[in-house]
């Protein structure tokens, strides 16, 4: 494919470009890294980056490639990464990891919700409504059709008790999606049922997980008798899992199109202020070839996603993209960050900001970088998906796909 702009390309980045410079400064030495949701103080990021989401959305930047009767501009894909090109030469905050499950649950309910539940996106899409995901459990993570929550029908309301974990925005979330059981006595990924649910409703209880950052943005999260209404039910009654691939192949799309290079640029600025035998890093040959690398590879990322927008923008199926784009940015930023911590010698282990150098930023993005290669699938899922749906290896043996659920041993311990 051809990566230069085409005309209409090239005046939407001048756009973007033009309306970005009127309300933002450009990311200089001093400010080209910005710290992500999961690692940095989210209690007090968190507002900054809900405001953002508003004033893009407003500007015609913060749903680009959504329909205009939802609230969206009608772009493309292509449009929405090069708008994130631009954006990230300035100083902004980062919206990315709470918009990916906003835009991941407002793409679902255009494609399978009701006309009442569709009511949500342009308030969703615009960060005032804010989502969280419950599907990971302690027993069904990567085997994400093990889940145990159960889901019980009583008259027009369905009945929930079970436990989740790992909930990212739920502290602050208003609504959220969940996969629960609602038939244990098929086979695990026929018995499921997809539910939206009001996060403020009685039957739900939070507990913060500590995380190794110091900071605790994920949650348990618990059902006790918790009531839903069957008009929140997304899809058809056991027919869950479908609704449930189709969120996970949008968050991997998401997770793929992460933006680089305010990462890149930190390094080379950290490389710039620490030293090797007397010199700066940046001078080292070793030290400037494996940045270059992370340019490389880079490139080759976003290149590769890239091809995989121009196929959605067409209307065509993306093909092994999304899963490839996902599994490389993961590991690339986790060995970003090991490396950033290499650079710093012995002061990479240390944590409190006031003693190294970027005020230890690295040192949680390392600590957090573990949850783009756990989210939307882990490195081990992702590699099986590839194995087996791309190249058509064989299969791995699962001798409970086609078990009823309640005669799976594990269950019975």
């Amino acid at each position: 494919m051809d990566f230069n702009d085409t005309p209409e390309e090239a005046a939407f980045r001048a756009e973007a470009r033009s309306w970005l410079a009127s309300v933002a400064r450009k990311r200089t030495a001093s400010n080209s890294f910005a710290i992500s949701q999961e690692t940095g103080d989210f209690d007090a990021e968190f507002p900054k980056q809900r405001e953002w989401q508003r004033q893009k959305y407003d500007a015609g930047f913060g749903a680009i490639y959504f329909p205009q009767e939802v609230g969206g501009r009608g772009g493309t894909s292509l449009q929405n990464m090069t708008f994130m090109e631009e954006e990230a030469r300035f100083d902004v905050p980062v919206t990315a990891h709470f918009m990916i499950v906003n835009r991941g649950c407002c793409s679902l309910l255009m494609r399978h919700g009701t006309p009442e539940q569709k009511a949500l996106i342009p308030a969703t899409l615009r960060s005032d409504l804010i989502w969280c995901q419950l599907f990971s459990e302690p027993g069904a993570g990567s085997d994400l059709a093990g889940v145990r929550t159960r889901a019980e029908r009583d008259g027009d309301d369905w009945v929930i008790n079970g436990q989740k974990i790992w909930t990212s925005n739920a502290q602050y979330a208003d609504w959220g999606v969940l996969i629960a059981r609602t038939d244990p006595s098929v086979p695990k990924h026929k018995g499921l049922t997809f539910f939206i649910v009001d996060m403020k409703s009685k039957g739900i209880e939070l507990r913060p997980i500590k995380q190794l950052t110091g900071a605790s943005n994920f949650n348990e999260v618990f059902f006790n008798d918790l009531r839903i209404p069957d008009a929140h039910r997304v899809g058809e009654v056991n027919a869950g899992w479908k609704v449930t691939v189709s969120f996970l192949a949008g968050e991997r799309t998401n997770i793929a199109i992460k933006e680089l290079m305010p990462l890149i640029g930190g390094i080379v600025n950290l490389a710039r202020q620490v030293q090797i035998n007397g010199r700066p890093a940046i001078e080292d040959g070793e030290v400037r070839s494996k940045i270059a690398s992370f340019y490389i590879r880079e490139a080759g990322v976003r290149f590769t996603v890239q091809r995989m927008l121009t196929a959605l923008s067409r209307g065509e199926e993306p093909g092994p993209e999304i899963t490839i784009g996902k599994y490389t940015i993961a590991n690339l930023v986790q060995e970003m960050t090991a490396f950033a911590l290499d650079l710093q010698h012995a002061s990479g282990a240390v944590m409190t900001p006031d003693a190294v150098p970027f005020d230890a930023i690295f040192q949680s993005e390392w600590f957090g970088s573990v949850i783009d290669r756990l989210g939307g699938g882990t490195d081990e899922v992702l590699k099986n998906v590839v194995g087996e749906r791309i190249l058509g290896l064989p299969e791995d043996v699962r001798v409970d796909k086609t078990m009823p659920f309640n005669q799976i041993k594990a269950l019975k311990a």
